[in-house]
């Protein structure tokens, strides 16, 4: 047994798994992520693999939000200042003198998906991310792809929003997005996306969930909005197709949670790849609850 954990800027969860069984997890419930302060993040680590009584000799695995470079194995997480910039694997290895494997969380969904979820069985699986904001994830014959620094999948990101769309068209601003970049899908994409995609277009400021439920109810300004939000992302999320060419895209996040907003995501990419298939593309992640667990047990496996 290992003990694994899906760590984020607000809440550290963790669990013991067998990584031949990865989503049998047994919760060790949840703290609160100490943001400033490493010795006390370090210590959250060791008291939750200390609760779950893994042996001496058993590793852990980590999911975690940032960005995760696969030679140095530095962090870059502005989400946790304490471990922004560190080598984290190789510095809770020498704490807690086990193996210690660490991830991005987006990369952990997808090796869930891929091996366990919706795409279980596929060659070439792209997880994408419809969370606050937009990530994205590859795992290839059953191995994550983790790119050069760290950074693969990462379609969110990069001047490549769409700037008219819509019918009538409607004109969309270039918006700066946290990475430095103007123009970012990521500005557009996901819940956060989806509202300032609201407030362009009507001048209302509305939660993301307030705009699905409008517009399953039917209301005509929800669907406005999700249909220039689906337009939006379904152009780059296209090209990643052509680029990678991905069996199946599981969908996670909260926005992946809603069945009818992907497959209106699902219909619009594949109008506009090279592919011609004739079921479903991009579609709901298969595993509920806690991939990011099941993505971290799954890499000792994999690693």
């Amino acid at each position: 047994m290992m003990t694994c954990f899906d760590i984020g800027g607000s809440t550290i969860k963790a669990a013991t798994a067998d990584p031949t069984h990865p989503t049998d997890l047994a919760p060790l419930g949840r703290v609160k992520t100490p943001l400033d302060d490493l010795e006390a993040f370090c210590t959250a680590i060791e008291r939750q693999v200390l609760a779950g009584g893994a042996s001496a000799s058993a590793p852990l695995a980590i999911s975690v939000t940032g960005v995760v470079d696969p030679v140095s194995q530095v962090v870059t997480c502005a989400n946790i200042p304490c471990i922004d910039g560190l080598a984290l694997a190789p510095h809770l290895e020498h704490r807690l003198r086990r193996l210690v494997f660490v991830a991005n969380d987006a990369d952990c969904f997808v090796l869930a998906e891929a091996l366990a979820g919706a795409g279980r069985g596929y060659r070439v699986v792209f997880g994408a991310i419809l969370g606050t904001g937009v990530g994205g994830g590859i795992v290839v014959d059953g191995r994550l792809h983790a790119g050069a620094g760290g950074l693969a999948g990462e379609w969110g990101h990069g001047p490549i929003a769409a700037t008219s769309v819509g019918t009538p068209p409607l004109s969309i601003p270039r918006l700066s997005c946290g990475c430095g970049q103007v123009g970012c899908v990521d500005t557009i994409g996901g819940a956060r996306g989806l509202e300032r995609i609201h407030l362009h277009i009507w001048g209302k400021h509305t939660a993301s969930t307030e705009i699905i439920a409008g517009w399953l109810a039917g209301g005509e300004q929800e669907a406005r909005s999700v249909e220039v939000q689906i337009e939006l992302m379904a152009d780059p999320l296209a090209l990643v197709v052509n680029i990678i060419g991905p069996d199946v895209i599981p969908v996670g996040g909260g926005l992946g949670t809603v069945r009818p907003l992907v497959e209106r995501l699902d219909h619009a990419v594949r109008q506009r790849i090279l592919r011609r298939l004739d079921r479903p593309l991009v579609v709901p992640a298969g595993l509920q609850g806690d991939p990011g667990l099941v993505g971290a047990a799954l890499l000792a496996r994999v690693t």
